[in-house]
């Protein structure tokens, strides 16, 4: 894929998909922009059934120090009439990059940060460098988290959740692993290599059975327990029979790797 963004660098090599935010000079600061072409590349992702794994991280020494400052600034001179649609829309952005199907890596180094940290929590996994540093602190800002403040709630609780929101203060990656946050925390150096190593278990799984999992668990938490039992039911009955699925059974009791498709 040829890279039509200003703000992102994007690597594809099937199975993989590695998007890259690239504002290093302003530690990969999110923007309207940025925000916009992230919707668009979600959207592109989706229509892929050759990508079977996705990768975010940002350039350089950072994954994302949130929202630009020179995004907050206009906001000042909104009314409520024209504030409320335009975060509406940064939110959409974002809700569009978190229902992509396919099982999606966060690699942290340094700065992670409000809408850096939010974005990070769209991912099924978040693996992060000791090094890394995490704050919420919107607040110091005179304003309250913005688009995702249930993302953080539904990994961390809401104890957890207001210690970070309320104070706004920095932590570092342990206390973020005690929050609940971080899947994994690896030495910097290891960093690569262990994304790598993740991404590796990916290429011997059903893509399309990956998918369903993430599905029956992203909607179910939302469901009363009867409810998210039928859909658990509704959509497993829609491998039965696709090639993936024979590959799997088959496989199993020829004792040998599965070859998967996507089918």
């Amino acid at each position: 894929m040829s890279s039509p963004y200003q703000n992102w660098i994007i690597t594809e090599r099937d199975p993989l998909i590695t998007i890259t935010l690239n504002r290093p000079q302003a530690f990969n600061s999110l923007t309207a922009d940025t925000l916009n072409e992230l919707r668009d590349i979600a959207i592109y992702i989706k229509s892929k059934p050759n990508i079977w794994v996705v990768v975010l991280e940002g350039m350089g020494n950072n994954f994302s120090a949130g929202v630009d400052v020179g995004l907050i600034k206009p906001l000042m001179n909104l009314n409520p009439s024209f504030f409320q649609p335009e975060l509406q829309n940064l939110q959409l952005c974002i809700d569009e990059f978190d229902t992509i199907p396919q099982p999606k890596i966060a690699k942290i180094k340094g700065y992670c940060i409000g809408g850096g940290l939010i974005l990070a929590t769209c991912c099924d996994f978040r693996v992060a460098s000791e090094e890394a540093k995490f704050a919420l602190p919107e607040v110091k800002m005179g304003i309250a988290v913005i688009m995702g403040t249930q993302r953080i709630t539904r990994l961390a609780g809401i104890a957890h959740t207001k210690e970070m929101i309320l104070l706004g203060e920095m932590f570092d990656a342990r206390q973020a692993q005690k929050y609940g946050l971080l899947n994994q925390i690896v030495a910097q150096t290891d960093l690569d290599e262990v994304v790598h190593q993740l991404v590796q278990k990916f290429y011997n799984l059903p893509p399309r059975t990956i998918a369903i999992a993430k599905q029956i668990i992203d909607e179910g938490i939302n469901l009363d327990l009867r409810t998210s039992q039928d859909l658990e039911i509704k959509l497993q009955a829609e491998l039965l029979g696709s090639s993936d699925w024979l590959e799997a059974v088959k496989s199993h009791f020829e004792k040998r790797p599965p070859k998967f498709n996507n089918q």
